[in-house]
């Protein structure tokens, strides 16, 4: 990789915007993440980084990057300040700006991804600055990744590959600079039931896949129910577990049996709870219910899904974030990479300037009185678990 120059925090900031980099499931929408990595990566490389990058299997626009200062050999210790360089669609009719030039207006910096989350590499590239010239005993480790908003496929290939290794890993997803510790997972799941079509005047003709689909429905409203009574956690704003029916599609006209329809939901476990037990349940309860012989019931993951999070309330990175942030770690309700960066045995937090309610909007901005507080605390924790 070329090395080149390295700009200020708010240039930093500006180049990083005017690089499209959405993530979608409509392949249409769908880009690739490589020109932000390689942005990233050259301005790392320039500061004296060491800098790999991971391309995405089947996927060479797409890419991981892993920059590495300081540290003894192959040490596992160390911090991980890491980020997704991917954003979502927009509806550029409803933005008052164009979303890939920063706007800076009332005190807010306006852009797609200012919040979530490209506006917090120049942060970090601020804060690892001041230690460009001192012997880290410990790597600092800066992260990126690729298709955070939809497949988590940067994520899952960097648990694949064992990478990164170190003690400690803070994600600057959007949390108005307040330490969390906890977040429930996601999984999306879909009902597929295929049944026979004939003229409605006989119903003996078919099978209609939309009554057999309402059987389905009361017993996931029953298995929601008891999901709900046997696990709650008070430390979440909703303590328990959701299943929340989303769309559901089916038959073509009033007068046909409907030969077939889909329900698609999705569950938000709590942690504890795990995807592969859920998913079992779901088998169990579904393809087992009584059916006409002529039809037929699948049930299909929408993709992997996301564990639930939790970092021990008592580890020393949650402790000190807690001291520098003035606050004390909670938890959210949306996914992070966390449980990725976690499951490589790495200490984790979610901890950014951002806020959640700018995430995904038209006018997603960062606020400027939020950018020297996370230097701040990005110096300390550098400090703290590097030096």
């Amino acid at each position: 990789m070329t090395s080149i120059a390295v700009p200020d925090l708010k240039t930093q900031l500006h180049q990083l915007i005017a690089c499209p980099s959405v993530s979608a499931t409509d392949p249409s929408l769908d880009m690739g993440n490589r020109p932000v990595v390689e942005l990233l990566g050259g301005w790392l490389e320039s500061l004296g980084f060491n800098v790999e990058v991971m391309p995405l299997k089947g996927s060479p626009n797409k890419a991981n990057m892993i920059a590495t200062l300081g540290g003894k050999g192959d040490s596992d210790g160390g911090l991980v300040l890491s980020g997704h360089t991917d954003t979502v669609p927009f509806d550029a009719g409803r933005w008052q700006s164009d979303p890939f030039k920063v706007l800076e207006r009332d005190n807010r910096f306006y852009g797609l991804g200012t919040s979530d989350m490209k506006g917090f590499f120049p942060l970090v590239i601020e804060a690892a600055n001041s230690f460009l010239d001192k012997p880290l005993q410990k790597p600092l480790i800066v992260l990126a990744t690729a298709d955070e908003e939809t497949s988590m496929s940067g994520a899952r290939a960097l648990v694949e590959a064992g990478k990164p290794r170190a003690r400690y890993a803070v994600i600057g997803e959007p949390t108005g600079l307040r330490p969390i510790r906890m977040h429930k997972g996601v999984m999306m799941e879909a009902v597929r039931i295929t049944g026979q079509s004939g003229h409605s005047s006989d119903p003996s003709l078919g099978a209609n896949a939309i009554e057999a689909m309402h059987k389905v429905i009361g017993e996931l409203l029953v298995l929601r129910k008891e999901w709900q009574q046997k696990y709650n956690n008070p430390g979440f704003a909703v303590p328990v577990p959701t299943m929340n029916l989303g769309c559901i599609h089916g038959g073509d006209n009033p007068n046909r049996i409907c030969g077939h329809t889909e329900l698609q939901f999705d569950i938000r476990p709590l942690p504890g709870m795990q995807l592969t037990d859920l998913r079992e349940e779901l088998n169990k309860r579904i393809l087992t219910i009584p059916q006409d012989n002529k039809i037929q019931v699948e049930v299909a993951s929408l993709f992997p899904g996301t564990a639930p999070f939790e970092q021990d309330a008592h580890s020393e990175l949650v402790k000190v974030a807690e001291q520098l942030c003035g606050h004390p770690a909670e938890s959210v309700a949306f996914g992070t990479e966390a449980p990725y960066l976690k499951s490589l045995n790495i200490d984790t937090i979610v901890l950014g300037p951002g806020d959640i309610d700018q995430a995904h909007q038209p006018d997603e901005f960062l606020a400027l009185d939020r950018i020297n507080p996370m230097v701040n605390i990005l110096r300390d924790l550098i400090g703290r678990f590097c030096l």
